[in-house]
């Protein structure tokens, strides 16, 4: 059976376009009537019978346009706020008297539905210009405007930026749910998906690193992949994989929901979680302890000290064979970082370190404690033949947070 993708309805404009349509019917309606009632007033009325008949084909013929965003395009637009436009100017041709008194225009209040059309598509902005130019179609046609056509003409613009605003926010919460909809929709796969790995393929990797372990030989080598599998398995459980974002997108940026994928750029400025740079390094022989909150610190400074672990980590594989095993322990204090790197070797002869800085050997002198010195910290270094090495590298957050 194919697999059925679910689109997920979320508009709330959609209504007000609908409502939108309605009023263009009514308003036509309400147009012709009020020429029908005072046809005895205009002197030329062949003028309105013709407008009025243009503006009833249009507005029927164009319900379509004003059914969606996607349909009410810039051009229809530009077209529909041309004949309420006409159809102010051409007033006075009609009924001379309209300039004396403030009657209403040909298309009367339909001309509000143009402009709203144009708030419900673009916004407050949107609604500014058009009912700018609808004001400014007002004055000219009458001349010498009165109260009562500065007031309609007032109403008219407050109420379509309101009401363009009022979609603007709509919009912005459409996808304020959305996110909020995806955050819980993937919390509740990435704990399904650690249940079920943790019950079935977790279990297994850590029987084949066990049983590899004690039968020796080509199986050792099997269970050491078997064991970093695991480590790299509940790395990915325990961060995600990588985070989808559902964006509202439709005729109106807004009626519907579909998925993409985010690709999270930390910001260059952002505190970085160290937390997250070291998880890498966690392995078969490596083991990684944290806390368990984020242990932020500035890129600059969670960098340099990465490196300065991968070095002590480096030390261990050349020094101590490739059979030992370290141990990182990341230690999150209100004022400083401590990340310890220790493992099992043989630990360091005495007067080793001076030996091999007169060797020109000096991994540990400038790659870890010249590190630590530029970053404000200090790195000490502990080794008890037999049983050994300990580097523990501290960062002050005063001195971090200046790098």
């Amino acid at each position: 059976m194919a697999k059925r993708e679910r689109v997920v309805r979320m508009s709330v404009e959609q209504p007000l376009w609908r409502a939108l349509t309605g009023y263009r019917v009514l308003t036509m309606v309400y147009a012709v009537l009020i020429f029908v009632f005072g046809r005895e007033e205009y002197e030329r009325p062949w003028i309105a019978v013709a407008y009025l008949a243009v503006l009833c084909v249009w507005t029927l013929a164009t319900l379509p346009k004003v059914a969606n965003a996607a349909s009410c395009t810039k051009r229809f637009l530009v077209a529909d706020l041309t004949v309420a436009l006409t159809g102010i100017l051409l007033t006075p041709l009609a009924d001379a008297q309209a300039q004396s008194v403030d009657g209403p225009t040909l298309p009367s209040i339909w001309t509000a539905g143009s402009v709203l059309a144009f708030a419900l598509k673009g916004g407050w902005r949107w609604a500014g210009v058009a009912s700018s130019l609808v004001a400014v179609a007002n004055i000219v046609e009458r001349g010498h405007p009165g109260r009562d056509t500065f007031h309609n003409v007032l109403l008219v613009w407050v109420a379509s930026i309101a009401i363009g605003y009022v979609v603007e926010v709509a919009r912005a919460s459409e996808r304020t749910l959305a996110r909020a909809l995806e955050i819980e929709a993937a919390t509740r796969e990435r704990e399904r998906l650690a249940r079920d790995i943790h019950d079935s393929v977790l279990q297994v990797l850590a029987m084949v690193q066990r049983r590899g372990t004690a039968l020796g030989g080509e199986a050792a080598e099997l269970g050491r992949m078997a064991g970093e599998q695991e480590v790299a398995l509940r790395t990915l459980v325990a961060g995600g994989l990588t985070r989808p974002s559902l964006v509202s997108e439709d005729e109106s940026e807004g009626a519907f929901v579909r998925v993409v994928e985010v690709d999270d750029e930390p910001d260059d400025d952002a505190p970085v979680d160290l937390r997250v740079l070291l998880a890498p390094r966690a392995g078969a022989r490596v083991t990684l302890s944290e806390p368990g909150a984020p242990v932020l610190l500035p890129p600059p400074t969670a960098r340099e000290l990465t490196i300065a672990v991968d070095v002590a980590l480096d030390n261990v594989r050349v020094h101590a064979g490739t059979d030992a095993h370290a141990w990182i322990l990341i230690e999150d204090w209100p004022d400083e970082v401590i990340v310890t790197v220790r493992d099992d070797g043989p630990g360091i002869p005495e007067g080793r370190l001076a030996e091999a800085w007169g060797e020109g050997r000096m991994g540990v002198a400038l790659s870890i404690r010249g590190r630590l010195r530029d970053l404000g910290g200090s790195a000490e270094l502990i080794s008890v033949p037999g049983q050994g090495t300990e580097v523990e590298l501290k960062v002050p957050r005063g001195k971090a947070g200046e790098k």
